[in-house]
């Protein structure tokens, strides 16, 4: 009887065990499949735009949109090859960040800056995007200096039109300063980086042509 009942407790400790190792399992499971989408909503919310990053994509557009615009004017005005080439540079690398930044905006179910009625009739006044672009935003060029460097040609132009551009350049690294600071998308962050480093180092050649001109 003694051997039966050493048999009997023996096996009701395995199967008490055996219970103890299912909760257990059961609990690890259930921990684990808890933590999966909560790290998947925390990626998620990193790639998310914030209202910096569409303020500064809503500026840059139109700020990019005068700056190729100022470029398109060197053709026949400028006999300085520095000078043209520099343009050339400036044009043909921010006309793609403007189609980029668009799509942005559009993907994001935001507003997309109107093109100010008349870009090409130097017309950059009134409300854009729900922003004053006549001349007030990160070094943003009047109707009025735009229609100065329209009319000029040769050094005068030469010299005009690298100073503006310096004051430009100066507004859109602000800008982008900003959104380093404050934004959270990181196609947007990335841009705002890449402005900073191109115009930065094409502020310093304008600076040493505006010597030699």
């Amino acid at each position: 009887m003694d051997a039966r009942a050493s048999s009997i407790r023996l096996l009701a400790g395995i199967a008490a065990a055996g219970l103890i190792l299912t909760g257990c399992a059961a609990g690890a499971d259930t921990s684990a499949g808890t933590a999966a989408p909560g790290g998947s909503s925390s990626s998620a919310a990193q790639g998310e735009q914030n209202d910096a990053d569409v303020a500064f994509v809503q500026g840059m557009i139109p700020h990019h949109r005068q700056a190729v615009e100022m470029a398109d004017l060197v053709a026949g005005r400028s006999q300085n090859a520095q000078v043209i080439d520099l343009a050339a540079r400036i044009g043909g690398g921010q006309q793609p960040e403007i189609d980029m930044m668009i799509g942005w905006l559009e993907e994001w179910g935001a507003e997309v800056p109107a093109e100010g009625g008349d870009m090409g009739g130097m017309d950059m006044g009134g409300d854009m995007g729900g922003m004053d672009m006549g001349g007030g935003m990160g070094g943003m060029m009047t109707p009025e200096q735009m229609q100065q460097l329209q009319g000029a040609s040769g050094p005068a132009f030469d010299r005009m039109f690298l100073e503006m551009m310096i004051e430009h350049h100066r507004g859109a690294v602000e800008m982008a300063q900003t959104e380093l600071q404050d934004g959270a998308d990181p196609e947007a962050l990335a841009l705002a980086q890449k402005i900073i480093d191109t115009q930065q180092a094409e502020i310093t050649e304008m600076d040493t042509l505006l010597q030699q001109v």
